[in-house]
Order: C-alpha cells, then structure tokens, then sequence
C-alpha cells in the first residue's frame, strides 16, 4: 500500500490507468457482449478496472492539468468512474463492454502519448 507522503508523479499516474485498461483489454480478448454480460467476474474486474482509470484521470486532472488537457475526453472518463462507484445499480453491463471495445482503445493510445 502507498503511503501518502510519497509523492506521486504524472508518470506513475498514467502507468496506474495504462495498466488497467491493459487488464480489461486482456480480459475481454476474445469474449463476446453475452458472454460478458453473463460473466460477473469479469464484469466486477472490469468495472473495477475503469474505476481505477477514472480515479487516475481525476489525480491527473488535479495534479497535472496541462497533461490532463492532452487526453480527449477525460472528463467523461472521470464521469464513468463516479458513476461506477456511485451509481452501480444503474450500470448496464452492455454499456461497460460497449466502453471497453469502442472507447478505451483510443484513451489507451491518449494515455500512452503522454508517458
């Protein structure tokens, strides 16, 4: 666990949300929306995957804000996570296999550009 004297620095950040969008690519690889959506393992890691790239984009964004000013969209990213950890009974699992497949490979490419 972290102590929360060390300072954090923009890379370590952007390793933390570039490592879980890592994770939720590896896996879904090969898995389809149904198989998803009737996989709650999956889905909770996944869920729990975009709360961490959420809560990295947010340190980022207080932080670091030229950096965060560089990756598209990073407000939705932080949106999504508060969603997730707040209004988990709204989440449609489809919508979080949607994300997974057609957003987080350009916010991955986003993210990366900035190391």
């Amino acid at each position: 666990m972290r102590s929360d004297s060390m300072p954090r620095n923009s890379s370590t950040i952007l390793r933390d949300a570039i490592s879980a969008g890592d994770d939720i690519v590896t896996m879904l690889h090969g898995m389809v929306e149904a198989d998803f959506v009737a996989d709650r393992k999956t889905l909770r890691a996944t869920e729990r995957s975009f709360e961490i790239i959420g809560e990295a984009s947010s340190r980022l964004a207080r932080e670091f804000p030229a950096i965060a000013a560089q990756i598209p969209e990073l407000r939705r990213v932080i949106d999504f996570r508060n969603v997730l950890a707040h209004g988990y009974d709204a989440v449609d699992p489809r919508l979080v296999f949607d994300l997974a497949r057609t957003r987080l490979p350009s916010l991955l490419v986003a993210l990366r550009a900035q190391m």
